[in-house]
Formats: structure tokens, sequence, C-alpha cells
């Protein structure tokens, strides 16, 4: 030792490693940490992926899983996000009626606001374009149909009345002719734990109604109105009136909550008719007398 000499301090005197280890260990943390955000960004990246090319067909086994097989989507091309499809009204599972549109249903699923918004073409059937809000929820799901804010007014959509064929039993036997017309100024449909709610006003107009078991051209024409309060304290009332025509159909009755669908009817022919409907006033109900008796739910 020299007196006088101060020996120099280690350097990384305080962790007692050498300089190279230390900047091994640095940099085997910067390569775990660069595995790590490339592993989840590769996992983030799949999952993207994976949602945004979710195929048409998932759409298609849902509607027929909520319809119980009633409403089909056939030949489903596209996403989940925007695709087309024909749709087939069918009298459920093991039916063998079915009934088709002419023309593809085209949808396009995206947000507005925070709530996926659902648009909906369709050149046969669809006035313009429809926009229905999507609201999902733990255990529900509401669709709320929004106005038209256009020229065309309330009009929704309009459907042959021989689609209805499709549904079976007692459509494909009265092979109906005519148009369906549906308006609405606004209405929401929810699904709460497997029961249905509806809110809004609805009105089905069915037109120039004509039947291959009735010797007349035309019975009549109808209109079916549903309306629902916002607060879902009662299931929407439903109410069927005659418009004209030889058929006179009356009816009354509720959708929605425990009940499901219920209704309460009457068919009669007008005077002078009588033999022309007679066939047909066995079909559609249970006859008493001069009318038919017509029960659902």
């Amino acid at each position: 030792m020299i007196w006088g000499r101060q020996r120099a301090p280690a350097r990384f005197a305080r962790t007692g490693f050498p300089e190279t280890t230390l900047a091994e260990l640095a940099w085997q943390r910067t390569r775990t940490s660069a595995h790590r955000w490339a592993a989840i960004g590769a996992a983030v990246g799949a999952v993207v992926g994976l949602v945004a090319f979710i195929p048409a067909g998932w759409l298609a086994k849902g509607m027929a899983t909520a319809t119980d097989g009633r409403v089909l989507l056939t030949d489903a091309r596209g996403t989940l996000w925007r695709g087309s499809a024909l749709p087939v009204l069918t009298g459920g599972e093991g039916s063998r009626d079915a009934a088709a549109l002419p023309d593809r249903l085209e949808w396009r699923l995206g947000l507005s606001g925070l709530s996926p918004q659902l648009r909906l073409r369709q050149a046969c059937c669809l006035r313009g374009e429809v926009r229905a809000v999507i609201t999902p929820g733990w255990g529900r799901m509401a669709l709320r149909v929004l106005p038209d804010q256009t020229t065309q007014g309330t009009t929704i959509g309009q459907w042959p009345a021989a689609l209805l064929t499709g549904l079976g039993t007692p459509w494909n036997t009265m092979q109906m002719g005519g148009t369906l017309r549906l308006t609405s100024p606004g209405m929401t449909i929810e699904t709460v734990q497997g029961r249905t709610r509806f809110t809004g006003d609805a009105t089905l107009d069915i037109a120039h109604v004509s039947s291959r078991v009735s010797m007349l051209e035309t019975l009549g024409s109808y209109r079916l109105t549903l309306r629902g309060d916002a607060d879902n304290s009662v299931p929407a009332r439903m109410n069927l009136i005659t418009v004209d025509g030889a058929l006179r159909l009356t009816g009354a009755g509720e959708w929605g909550g425990a009940g499901g669908l219920r209704f309460r009817g009457e068919a009669e022919a007008a005077a002078g008719t009588e033999p022309a409907l007679n066939n047909l006033l066995n079909i559609i109900g249970r006859r008493q007398g001069a009318r038919s008796v017509i029960s659902i739910g």
C-alpha cells in the first residue's frame, strides 16, 4: 500500500454485480417485456379479427332459435356486421310448409352512440332503410324501431299475404292472396327472461284478401292494431276490425307478459254471401251457427 493515495471506489459497489451482468439483466427484462406486449398485441389482434369476421350464418342460427324455426335466414352471406340472406317463413320444426320472399334482406350492424344500430334493406318489401337500435342487457334484449323521418311516413314495409302460407295450418289451407302493410310511428319489442313486451303503436293493414277455399274473388280488407304502454304494467292491447268486404272479422286480444299471445274473435258472412263463405268459416274457427269463433292462446 502506498501511503497518501486512496483506492478508487469500485463501480456498482452497492450492487455487487459487475457492469456486464447488469447490462445483461436489463436486456433480458426488456426482451421479456417486449415478448409480453407482442403476445398481448397478437391476442388482441386475433380477437378483433375474429369478431370482425363473424360469419352471417351465426345470425341465421340465432334467428332460427329465437323463432322456433318459423323464421329462417337462408343462404346467408357476408358477416354479422354486413351481410344478406333470403328470409323464409315455415311452420316450425318438422313442417313441410315454407314460403320465401323474392329478394334478399340486407343488413348493416354498427353503433349509434354506445348502442348497436341495425339497418335493414329489402327491395321487394321494406320501404327505404329501416333502422332499429338494439339495447342488450342481463337476461333481456330490446329492439327499438326508429320512426321514419322522410316523406315515406310511418310505413315500415309491405309483404304478399301468400307469405303466410309458409306458417302451416290454417294458412296453408286458406292459400291467402292480398297484401300486408305494417306502419308504426315508433315501437319497441323487448324480451325479458323469455317474456315479450311491446311498447308503442303498430298497425297491420291486410288489404284485398282472397282465399282458394272461397268462391268470392275478394273477401275484404282488415286492420289489426297493437298498442303497448310505456310502463309495461299490462300486456299490449290488440284490436281487429273489418274495413270492408263480405267476410266480417272482429276481435280483441293482448300480447306480452306471462300469457304470451291471446286473441278472441268472430267471423261471419255479410248478408247474401253465406253460401260462398260457408267452407271458409268452417276452417278459420269453431262454428257456432252462422258465426265462426276464433281463439288463439
